[in-house]
């Protein structure tokens, strides 16, 4: 598969086989399977401009489910209850404070004039560790503010347990924390290698499946779900991918053959579209900067060096260079501003770094 994104435009396999998934929630005699989905090439304009993972001007699930979860916690019906409500809020934490229950909240660190204050992720090259965090809480918020329960039995965790210990009887009961989610994340983003890009990825193919299966997430299936859209991400991203063995060397009790039919079956529900637009790559890169903000989880700013400001202004230049050399061959007449001027030796930057 590689790096290649493409959209194939085979039918899935018949229905007659054995392994085929079906509804666990909604299908009473369990035979709604996964080959009675529409095909992405059946599929109305209008179907994809409603898909956040395919078109890049309609919003991703998890920032509207993330918005529902922010204004429950803050906005009340009566003006006067949430009034009341702000104060006590902030008594307490003022009285946390004081009697040292809560950690004061580190202050937001601003640009000035001799001081701009850059953190390290872009949108080409994303920081891993608060990429993969901010992925794993846009999970959490899936999962706590699901509208149904409908699952299909591939994802089942005590259908096909992850370990050997299995699950506990109630463990479709309990939303997992961030935390918790975090770490399974982070797990297999260590052991395999995978790029902040990655990540990213991931998060695309899973608010797919959920939009072209009609599934959600729930505390029984998140797990496999993760997986397969890890899985499948980084063999579509990754150059050298992760074979579906090295991830049995990562979780000891799982089976290839059970790698194997979670891949297809991903693949299956995803309908083959394996492609990711940049506009669609972008949007979701800057919706999660914006999760971040939400929930104090920003992205770390450290102040811009005189070595860092030269390797962006070289990389600015380059660009420009890119664009002015495109114009040329384009025969549009690009007009020059003093800044571009060099007399008589290189040119300077303007910029003034203390």
């Amino acid at each position: 598969m590689g790096n290649k994104n493409s959209c194939c435009a085979y039918s899935s396999p018949s229905q007659g086989h054995k392994d085929v998934p079906h509804f666990e929630a909604y299908s009473p005699e369990g035979e709604e399977s996964i080959g009675n989905l529409q095909h992405i090439s059946e599929r109305e304009p209008e179907d994809c401009d409603s898909d956040p993972s395919l078109h890049p001007m309609a919003g991703t699930i998890f920032m509207e489910r993330s918005k529902a979860s922010i204004e429950s916690e803050y906005i009340c019906n009566s003006p006067n209850i949430s009034l009341l409500l702000l104060y006590y809020m902030w008594l307490s934490h003022v009285l946390g404070l004081v009697f040292g229950l809560v950690d004061p909240r580190p202050l937001k660190k601003s640009s000035s004039c001799s001081t701009i204050y850059l953190d390290d992720s872009t949108v080409s090259q994303p920081n891993l560790k608060n990429t993969v965090k901010c992925v794993a809480l846009a999970i959490y918020y899936h999962i706590k503010n699901r509208t149904s329960q409908r699952h299909i039995s591939i994802f089942d965790e005590k259908l096909h347990p992850l370990t050997r210990d299995g699950v506990i009887d109630d463990y479709d009961k309990h939303n997992p924390e961030h935390r918790q989610i975090y770490k399974f994340v982070r797990t297999l983003f260590n052991a395999a290698q995978l790029t902040a890009e990655c990540a990213i990825i991931t998060l695309v193919y899973l608010e797919r499946l959920l939009t072209y299966a009609e599934v959600d997430i729930t505390p029984a299936t998140w797990k496999r779900i993760v997986l397969g859209a890890i899985l499948l991400a980084s063999k579509v991203w990754d150059d050298q991918a992760v074979w579906n063995v090295d991830y049995c060397q990562i979780l000891k009790d799982i089976t290839v053959e059970d790698m194997n039919e979670l891949e297809r079956q991903f693949l299956e529900m995803l309908q083959f579209n394996i492609n990711v637009p940049s506009s669609v790559y972008a949007k979701y890169y800057f919706d999660l900067r914006t999760l971040a903000e939400a929930n104090d989880l920003s992205f770390p700013s450290e102040p811009l060096s005189k070595d860092r400001a030269q390797k962006l202004e070289a990389m600015s230049r380059v660009c420009e260079d890119k664009v002015t050399a495109e114009a040329l061959r384009n025969g549009h007449k690009k007009w020059s501003s003093v800044d571009n001027v060099s007399v008589g030796g290189a040119r300077r930057s303007v910029a003034i770094l203390s």
